[in-house]
């Protein structure tokens, strides 16, 4: 299995420069993960610099793969890896999902770089005219 960081799925929307880096995972829907909490983060990135349909129509494409909603064993193993690791909130239910569904991590933010399960591509320096990056 597979899952993509919501920086992942912006950049892919976005036609970034590392949007080849994840187009075979988010394109293999199958054997892709969503975290909910990746769904909140996308959706409001994409309200902010677009349009809420456009952030809507990148809802309905995330949607089509398996959606993890965070329960409390979730939560609980989230904030656990988030103290061990120092991450943000985000990113530590991220990669507890990942965890909890033997699950490769796809990402371009630098707070994952060097940890098991994980797959990272440098992000490119953010240029005034490109859209979706969160900022981290």
């Amino acid at each position: 299995m597979n899952l993509v960081d919501s920086c992942g799925w912006l950049e892919y929307f976005a036609n970034g420069s590392n949007a080849n880096f994840f187009s075979p995972v988010i394109e293999n829907i199958d054997y892709l993960l969503v975290p909910s909490i990746c769904l909140l983060e996308v959706f409001k990135r994409i309200v902010q610099q677009r349009t809420e349909d456009e952030a809507l129509q990148a809802m309905v494409g995330m949607q089509q793969a398996k959606v993890v909603v965070m329960d409390a064993t979730l939560a609980l193993e989230a904030a656990k890896l988030g103290l061990r690791l120092k991450m943000p909130l985000a990113d530590s239910v991220i990669l507890a999902t990942a965890y909890m569904y033997n699950a490769t991590v796809w990402t371009q933010d630098a707070d994952f770089k060097g940890i098991k399960g994980v797959k990272y591509c440098e992000k490119p320096k953010l240029k005034k005219k490109d859209k979706y990056h969160l900022n981290k």
